[in-house]
């Protein structure tokens, strides 16, 4: 598969939300240092491979079958995340929500995570009930909305950009 796209803008950017404070933003290094590295799909689920262009935004890729790999050529410092590719629920690689790509990382272990038991009952109900009919289930509002709050890629790469936001101001790096 040819490489994600090395032109585009440098990275830069003041990252401001249009309301005066910065909002940081998680993004794919402009880099020419290329990676080779194979995408593994260890979980029973069908995986939707997301590069964070050099804008930030997410760009998706072809799926990889349940069990299946394929070798990806990437560039150090770029970003990536996967889901699943039916429910949109995020997945882990490398026992870590995000991947970044780096010419001594060979693999992208893509499994799933443990979710929790509200978690995984939230999934089983998205896949049986209609969205429209959740209002209709005799449970507690809270729950309809959790149902409504759909798992989404950009509102998980506001939140990474925040945690690592707050782990650097914090002094404190993975």
């Amino acid at each position: 598969m040819a490489p994600p796209g090395t032109g585009g803008g440098d990275g830069g950017g003041d990252g401001d939300g249009g309301v005066g404070v910065a909002v940081p933003c998680l993004r794919s290094v402009n880099s020419r240092e290329l990676s080779e590295v194979v995408f593994n799909n260890r979980s029973p689920r069908s995986v939707l491979p997301i590069w964070v262009d050099f804008e930030g935004r997410p760009r998706s890729y072809p799926v990889l079958r349940p069990r299946t790999g394929r070798v990806m050529y990437s560039y150090r410092g770029h970003l990536w995340l996967f889901r699943d590719a039916g429910t949109n629920d995020g997945l882990l690689v490398n026992r870590q929500e995000l991947f970044i790509a780096a010419p001594d990382v060979s693999k992208a272990d893509i499994t799933l995570p443990v979710f929790t038991l509200k978690e995984r009952c939230l999934q089983v109900v998205r896949s049986l009930v209609r969205p429209v009919d959740y209002r209709k289930l005799d449970i507690v509002r809270s729950l309809c909305e959790e149902l409504e709050d759909r798992p989404d890629v950009e509102k998980d790469l506001q939140r990474l950009s925040l945690e690592r936001s707050e782990t650097l101001g914090n002094g404190t790096l993975e």
